[in-house]
């Protein structure tokens, strides 16, 4: 089984990485920080584009691909913090009317009862009735909590795309320390010549890729299995990646300026969607012990 990308994925994400780049650069972000309001236009521009419409048939008005290269583009989206209820809205296309081109936006209610962008979402999928606000330690990711709400079974799709764009943030950490190791200067020096930051990065490299891995590899099988594990390694490097680059950083990665703690807060919000943490732990288990 091969895992290099075709040369129509290749160009797939690099047509995303650039309208991201276009559309979602940093000043936008940091604008996004302030008023953090869904981008309307914005959204109905990754609906033309194809975004939440990509595994669509194309007999049904799609693009027609398939899970990897869904995948792509949520790394993508993840890589640059792209704000809204991104996996939601892709899983409603070609069922809720208007999902796919990006006219309507669409939340969803997870198995844990949270439920992201409630209030700027046209379609909510689930019962969200007495949803309860919550202090959202991402500014750009507005939550909310449905008391009561009954366990269920988290879509697998869902579970790989969060673990996509957890991976788009474990690169993004990579390379902000890497950069600014190269750039910051203490004792004369450079502080990526220091050993103990050239550990920092290099572990941070090591996690990013083995998730990579996984995560491309869960999106070929679309096995359950396989995208527990996937889902795990994403987590994990998101996290712990972001963590070591603001220790890269230093002080100032605290500061609005700069973008490392956001991936940081975006990172911890991603990982308690349903799907994570102790979940894919028990269907790991379960597989293990069969």
């Amino acid at each position: 089984m091969r895992f290099h990308l075709t040369s129509d994925q290749l160009a797939l994400r690099a047509a995303m990485r650039e309208l991201l780049a276009r559309r979602f650069g940093g000043a936008v972000l940091r604008a996004a920080v302030d008023d953090p309001r869904l981008d309307r236009a914005l959204w109905r521009e990754l609906g033309a584009a194809g975004f939440f419409a990509l595994r669509v048939p194309e007999a049904d008005g799609g693009v027609g691909l398939g899970l990897p290269e869904a995948v792509l583009v949520f790394e993508e989206a993840g890589r640059v913090l792209l704000p809204g209820p991104l996996v939601a809205t892709h899983l409603a296309a070609g069922t809720v009317p208007g999902a796919a081109s990006g006219e309507a936006v669409v939340a969803d209610v997870d198995g844990g009862g949270l439920v992201e962008w409630l209030d700027a979402a046209d379609v909510v999928r689930g019962d969200a009735a007495g949803a309860v606000a919550l202090t959202s330690v991402d500014p750009l990711t507005p939550v909310h909590r449905v008391p009561g709400a009954r366990a269920r079974a988290v879509d697998p799709v869902a579970v790989l795309l969060t673990a996509a764009e957890q991976l788009g943030t474990a690169t993004r950490a990579c390379e902000l320390a890497v950069q600014h190791a190269r750039t910051r200067e203490q004792f004369g020096q450079p502080i990526g010549a220091f050993q103990a930051v050239k550990h920092l990065c290099a572990q941070m490299l090591v996690r990013a890729e083995t998730a990579r891995a996984a995560v491309y590899a869960a999106a070929v099988t679309a096995d359950p299995v396989d995208i527990a594990a996937a889902r795990l390694l994403a987590d994990e490097a998101a996290e712990r990646g972001a963590r070591d680059c603001l220790q890269v950083h230093g002080g100032m990665g605290f500061t609005w300026e700069c973008e490392v703690h956001l991936h940081l807060k975006r990172a911890w919000v991603r990982s308690r969607r349903g799907g994570g943490g102790a979940e894919s732990e028990e269907l790991l288990a379960v597989d293990l012990l069969a």
